[in-house]
């Protein structure tokens, strides 16, 4: 952390995003908690990207603006692996008929960051969801505006949405923007059932991959007899872990950390949801080994 905020340029970053890798493998290798690798990960990335802010704030004139960076996905959930992309957005305070000019300025800022995080190995978002994306780059009211139609038609685009952006959480800028964001989500979400109740048979789509006795299901064709340990393991977690924090109100975004809040709301008997967390972290783990191999590779 210190190496990083005295960096001074992108090559001295990208020096440090290399012992952050070499710290992450020594952790696997020494059997560290996925809880434990994960914060750790998703902590020193945090500070990478804010110093890597720093570093360009000055060649955009951003002062007089108030708004906040977004990470959502994985970063937003503070669940990071070696192996991420970039998914990130921007919520800035509008004024009237001022929207489209703040937003170019801001985009310009947003891409060079983009541009920066790939060059520090967080590769571009092949999806393009990113904050130098307009479509990301949206005013409070054009944020709730969005939400809101996710909420009330819960089409299969809207849940993949949703899936992606209800997990927001603020990394840089006016942190008060994304938390009055995420007040009004937790309030117009856990008040609309017919939402919740697609999202909880989106959730219910990812399954297991059980086979007949003592047999896993596992995939054919480029990747055949291997489990997709994301798609079919921590998926299941992470999707009934957002359904019960959006139906619930609860605000926190970390997987763990709502399935723990829930279990307490809904007298869950505490074993069963600790064991709930250790099989999720569990899959993270097996995740965390493959890709170190991968690494390795």
């Amino acid at each position: 952390l210190q190496s990083i905020r005295l960096a001074r340029n992108v090559p001295a970053l990208q020096r440090i995003t290399r012992d952050i890798y070499s710290l992450t493998d020594n952790l696997v290798a020494q059997g560290a908690s996925a809880e434990t690798l994960t914060n750790t990960i998703t902590s020193l990335n945090d500070a990478l990207t804010q110093r890597l802010f720093d570093l360009l704030r000055p060649r955009f004139d951003l002062d007089d603006l108030d708004w906040c960076w977004l990470s959502v996905g994985s970063e937003g959930r503070r669940e990071q692996t070696v192996a991420t992309d970039q998914d990130n957005a921007i919520v800035f305070q509008g004024a009237t008929g001022a929207s489209p000019a703040i937003r170019e300025r801001l985009l310009a800022f947003a891409r060079a960051a983009n541009d920066g995080l790939a060059e520090l190995d967080f590769p571009l978002c092949p999806g393009n969801i990113m904050a130098g994306n307009p479509d990301y780059c949206l005013d409070t009211v054009e944020w709730r505006a969005r939400f809101a139609g996710w909420i009330r038609e819960p089409t299969p685009e809207a849940l993949l949405g949703a899936n992606i952006f209800f997990d927001f959480r603020p990394l840089a800028g006016k942190a008060e923007l994304a938390e009055s964001l995420r007040a009004w989500l937790g309030n117009v979400a856990s008040e609309n059932r017919l939402f919740l109740r697609m999202l909880v048979a989106n959730a219910l789509q990812a399954e297991p991959p059980l086979g007949v006795i003592r047999k896993f299901r596992t995939d054919d064709g480029e990747h055949a007899g291997t489990l997709d340990l994301k798609t079919q393991g921590t998926r299941i977690f992470v999707d009934a872990a957002r359904a019960f924090a959006l139906a619930l109100g609860i605000a926190e975004t970390n997987t763990s950390q709502r399935l723990r809040l829930a279990g307490r709301r809904l007298n869950v008997d505490e074993r069963q949801m600790a064991s709930t967390v250790e099989a999720y972290h569990f899959l993270q783990i097996l995740r965390l080994r493959v890709q170190r191999g991968q690494l390795e590779q």
